[in-house]
């Protein structure tokens, strides 16, 4: 599936390196799409927990003939552990609708290793799984003839020394991996560290830089495409910096749900390959059409969204004026926001704004 392909099958209204404001859509997203990449983590659950609504609208978009793949940068459990934990939540899922950052790196690493390699892993048993599953070895010691490292996110229970042993093979020149760099992770408590964090404890040890296979690099997009086959896909995310920008980088429409680690203040920062397509409070946003952000006035730097309008004005910086659905609100922001000076929002206060609509 080429970029130009995918521009010109969803219904975004602007080219995604020219979105200058959330894009409308007629049509409720689970019909315009025929297929939601959907990220887990802060957007179907957090920690062992169903996020609220999640059940229901994936219930209901499924039903409707939408088809529901998980895309995840969690590299730690297995697709059929991931298939079975959906299930127990009330969303039927089989291992082959689950695509891990796991699942991208052993494909990354099969295409420049011998078969057979032994690989040091440093991560959970979803690692170990997708490594097999390419034909590669498994070891757990830098003294077991690794001929190359690969890091992914272990859970809070993976063990000081397992870095020390990453960076002992890192050291001696073997080529390194990661499934992913995400900085945080969302949980039940709150936000924890993530792959990221613990691949930066290598790095600072050893100086030198993994390949990275998970969102929102090409290896990823690679690995979505080849087990969904999707034609008309929309990423659904909560991350700007991996589901929104990994669906910037791939030519496909982003749908960013305010359920996870994005709030309203860095969507409206958000630089253009981190602007989604459309912006909702939850996943029942799939089940509905998308309003339109309409640029009035002479010079159209005015932005209204339902019965909201935004704007930037001097002196006075990011203005809101008007009511409704703050979501709405938030989506004219984002129009005044992403506009302002030609590059967004970097030194615009957009706390006032923000703190009327109660997001």
């Amino acid at each position: 599936m080429s970029q130009s392909q995918s521009r010109s099958q969803g219904p975004g209204t602007s080219p995604q390196h020219d979105r200058d404001r959330p894009a409308g859509s007629g049509a409720a997203l689970s019909e315009a799409y025929d297929t939601a990449l959907l990220d887990l983590d802060g957007v179907v659950y957090a920690g062992g927990e169903a996020i609220v609504h999640a059940v229901e609208s994936l219930t209901a978009a499924r039903d409707g003939g939408m088809h529901l793949a998980y895309v995840t940068n969690n590299a730690l459990r297995t697709p059929d552990a991931v298939a079975e934990h959906l299930t127990e939540l009330g969303v039927p899922a089989e291992a082959a609708d689950v695509i891990t950052s796991a699942q991208a790196v052993a494909r990354l690493m099969a295409d420049q290793l011998p078969a057979g390699s032994r690989v040091l892993v440093v991560g959970g048993e979803g690692l170990r799984v997708a490594l097999r599953e390419r034909g590669l070895v498994p070891v757990e010691s830098a003294d077991d003839d690794p001929v190359a490292v690969v890091q992914g996110y272990g859970g809070p229970e993976l063990a000081w020394g397992r870095f020390a042993e990453a960076s002992y093979a890192v050291a001696r020149g073997l080529p390194w991996y990661a499934s992913n760099t995400d900085l945080t992770i969302p949980g039940a408590r709150g936000i924890a560290p993530g792959n990221g964090a613990a691949v930066e404890v290598v790095r600072i040890a050893t100086g030198a830089e993994p390949q990275v296979a998970g969102k929102p690099l090409p290896p990823m997009h690679r690995e979505t495409v080849l087990r969904t086959g999707a034609r008309r896909p929309l990423v659904v995310g909560d991350r700007l910096d991996t589901d929104i920008e990994g669906a910037f980088n791939g030519g496909v429409d982003s749908l960013l749900v305010l359920t996870g680690v994005t709030d309203a203040a860095q969507l409206l920062a958000a630089e253009p390959r981190h602007r989604p397509t459309y912006v909702d409070r939850d996943l029942r946003g799939l089940l509905t059409g998308q309003p339109e952000v309409v640029a009035e006035g002479a010079d159209g730097a005015v932005f209204r969204c339902g019965g909201w309008t935004a704007a930037v004005r001097d002196g006075e910086g990011l203005v809101l004026d008007g009511d409704g659905d703050p979501l709405d609100g938030l989506r004219a922001l984002c129009g005044a926001a992403w506009t302002f000076a030609g590059g967004g929002a970097f030194g615009l206060d957009t706390g006032k704004a923000v703190a009327r609509l109660g997001l």
